[in-house]
């Protein structure tokens, strides 16, 4: 039997005043914690803190972080060329920097970059870059330190660098280095280690300016990536680190630290290390941006017009890192300038000038000028047209040509000055005072005279005119004024450009191209994204082959009789145009020559700005042949013979209406002064050089040639038809007696 448990009472604790509780200590407080249990507490906390807090970081900046791409990163931008014909630069358009520094950059495939050379930068840089996840964790660790104790540096992957260039954070924050390693990590993911390596080789800044691998190969040793030594490679490499420092020593010493690192990974043997010499550098020269500002700035400016008529657009041109070819040989731009220079040198400041020229068998623009100064105004094809003067004839006489009324180069038409037509207030008198009786259309066009061709437009209709030029190529947004008989003598603006064109129809036997200025256009990757040669430019038969050539025909003679014939050069047709300034009797503010072979059309235009009058160095008014003729005549002469094209024929063809009849028109006698003062009085042109006098048709008068007759040019001697005083006081020695300022038999006196 159990015994009970007995206990004293003496013994039980005495109860507490509620009731129950813990045994209070001998003063009646109760026990305390001990310290270490409220430190172990604190540690958790801690601890869950940093496990859960950067993860959590992690996760969110996962979601909110974007991977930059090459489209939309900044890094992205590159370097855009512009070139000639043959390859040499017109335009090179570089990004900039936050200084507004000019930043070269071209982009390449990584498969352009040998083997070694992304060693090289893999051993200067992230030598374990194809197996780490994105960064490196020991580096982030010192960047953290480095960044709370006021140090430096701190190391970064490969990829973690990319993100820097990419995003632009470049900021020296903890912020930014989270950023970064979400974003590395990421892309990681996203991305193949060779996408990541191409898109940093493409990026990273070497020093003089280069950014990409591409450009620094350009800019160190003046050679493609792919042309690239071991020794060149890992001299590149190891400028990433202080890619603007210039200190000879410290480079040599990356240099060598880059060889070190391949032969310790394996990509290099010491025996192939120990072979590896410094390399030798080209020059330094400092990356420019941006185009020169003479008549190249034309060229560029016309051809990112043609680039967005097909589509390509201002940001594809930077980030794409295209390579623009242009039509146009760099020798034959030289010759437009040449010419213009040659015959504008001395002449008054406030001339201005344009040259086009263009192929009329393809459309090919294969000369631009549009002036000297390439940020003014492009008088080539800018938006202030000129008016085109009597150089606007051939496109009535085409339309005549169509009109099926029986107008032939034989039709006769009366060519009087001062004729007067229904609701016109004034009179239509012949420049200069050329003027026949009755003369066919040829030798109205080699005369240009007015009132032949004013009537022309009248009996055809003035609109047909605009009509047979949209037909030749003038574009349609150009003449939409009300057609009247003024545009017979060019009274609506066109470009030079336009006229270029439109005339190489003529030389084209009716057939119209497009000019254009593009002819391929490929991005940094290789990829066409413009081919002329697949995407022909725009041809349509404008016009009946006999048409074109019954008007190439009324304009052979005109170069010879306005003595502006290409040396050395065989048959072209051309038309000069002047266009009188307005309220002025005798001044003149638009000068024309545009002309052809069957390989070139050009067109000249001499001006000025703002309606001054356009006259010569010696104060004279200036017409189509005096300013614009001569570089007409130099610029054809020095193309075509280089192209050894000097004597094409133009195409045969039955002539069309009333043929030209044999005898020659009999012409109204000569005015009584010489109008533009150049020894031409309507009848007879004179060089007031050698005194040697020519017919209408371009003959040489019989006898003319000799001295200077008293106070002016004459041309002394005995001749058998009209001799010329010439200048003045001199007579002409005619064939019925001596003229001394008067008539002499027959002999036109001075």
């Amino acid at each position: 039997m159990a015994r009970a448990r007995t206990v004293a009472v003496a013994d039980r604790p005495a109860s507490s005043p509620t009731g129950g509780g813990p045994p209070e200590g001998p003063d009646g407080a109760k026990s305390p914690k001990s310290p270490w249990k409220r430190v172990r507490r604190w540690l958790w906390i801690v601890l869950g803190l940093a496990v859960i807090g950067p993860l959590l970081a992690f996760a969110i900046g996962w979601l909110i972080f974007p991977v930059p791409t090459a489209a939309d990163s900044t890094a992205a931008i590159q370097t855009a060329t512009f070139t000639f014909k043959d390859g040499s630069p017109i335009a090179v358009i570089r990004p900039q920097d936050a200084n507004g520094n000019a930043i070269n950059r071209s982009i390449v495939t990584l498969d352009k970059v040998p083997v070694p050379v992304r060693q090289a930068v893999m051993a200067a840089e992230d030598r374990t870059f194809y197996s780490n996840p994105g960064f490196d964790i020991l580096g982030i660790g010192r960047a953290v330190f480095n960044q709370l104790t006021g140090g430096v540096g701190g190391g970064s992957t490969i990829t973690q660098q990319y993100v820097k260039n990419a995003t632009g954070q470049n900021q020296a924050t903890l912020l930014r280095k989270y950023r970064e390693v979400v974003i590395s990590v990421k892309i990681s993911k996203e991305q193949t280690k060779d996408q990541i390596l191409e898109n940093y080789l493409n990026t990273i800044y070497f020093g003089r300016g280069a950014y990409g691998i591409q450009a620094a190969s350009q800019a160190y040793f003046g050679k493609n990536v792919g042309d690239l030594t071991v020794a060149q490679g890992a001299f590149l490499a190891g400028t990433i680190q202080s890619p603007s420092s210039t200190d000879v020593a410290r480079s040599q010493a990356r240099f060598n630290y880059v060889l070190d690192q391949m032969v310790q990974a394996g990509w290099i043997t010491p025996a192939q290390r120990a072979q590896q010499i410094y390399p030798t550098l080209t020059k330094a020269s400092a990356a420019t941006g941006g185009v020169p500002g003479d008549d190249r700035y034309h060229i560029y400016e016309k051809a990112k017009q043609e680039l967005q008529a097909v589509g390509i657009t201002d940001d594809e041109i930077t980030t794409e890192g295209l390579t623009v070819t242009t039509t146009i040989d760099p020798r034959n731009q030289k010759a437009a300038v040449d010419a213009v220079n040659q015959t504008m040198d001395g002449q008054k400041p406030n001339l201005r000038t344009a040259l086009t020229a263009v192929d009329p068998t393809t459309g090919a623009i294969v000369a631009y000028y549009g002036g000297s100064n390439g940020l003014g105004t492009d008088y080539a094809d800018g938006n202030i047209g000129r008016q085109p003067g009597s150089s606007f004839k051939p496109f009535v006489l085409a339309a005549a040509l169509q009109a099926n009324k029986g107008i032939g180069l034989g039709s006769m038409y009366d060519g009087s000055s001062g004729q007067t037509f229904p609701g016109l207030s004034r009179p239509i008198v012949n420049s200069d005072g050329d003027s026949c009786a009755m003369c066919n259309v040829k030798t109205a066009m080699t005369k240009s005279i007015n009132t032949v061709f004013y009537r022309m437009a009248v009996d055809i209709g003035p609109q047909n005119v605009i009509d047979a030029a949209h037909q030749a190529g003038i574009p349609a947004s150009q003449l939409t004024r009300p057609a009247s008989g003024g545009i017979a003598l060019g009274d609506q603006e066109v470009h030079p450009l336009d006229m270029a064109s439109a005339y190489g129809t003529f030389a084209a036997d009716g057939v119209h191209r497009d000019p254009y200025l593009v002819s391929k256009v490929v991005a940094s990757d290789g990829r066409v994204l413009f081919d002329r040669a697949t995407t022909p430019t725009g041809s349509q038969n404008a016009m009946p082959q006999q048409v074109a050539c019954n008007v190439t025909n009324s304009m052979t003679d005109v170069a010879s009789s306005s003595r502006i014939s290409p040396p050395g050069i065989g048959e072209v047709a051309a038309k000069t145009g002047t266009v009188q300034l307005t309220g002025s009797n005798n001044q003149n503010k638009d000068t024309w020559t545009v002309g052809y072979t069957p390989t070139l059309s050009t067109a000249v235009w001499v001006g000025s700005d703002n309606s001054d009058p356009v006259q010569t160095k010696s104060g004279s008014p200036a017409y189509g042949r005096t300013l614009a003729g001569p570089i007409w005549q130099n610029f054809m002469s020095d193309y075509l013979k280089a192209a050894k094209q000097t004597d094409l024929p133009f195409s045969a063809c039955e002539p069309m209406g009333t043929p030209i009849a044999a005898p020659t028109p009999t012409y109204t006698q000569a005015p009584p002064a010489d109008q533009n003062q150049n020894g031409q009085n309507g009848n007879i042109y004179c060089d007031p050089n050698s005194g040697v006098c020519y017919n209408p048709d371009g003959s040489e008068v019989s006898g003319t040639g000799g001295g200077n007759g008293g106070g002016g040019n004459g041309g002394n001697g005995n001749g058998n038809g009209n001799g010329n005083g010439g200048g003045g006081g001199g007579g002409g020695n005619g064939g019925g007696g001596n003229g001394g300022g008067g008539n002499g038999g027959g002999g036109n006196g001075g």
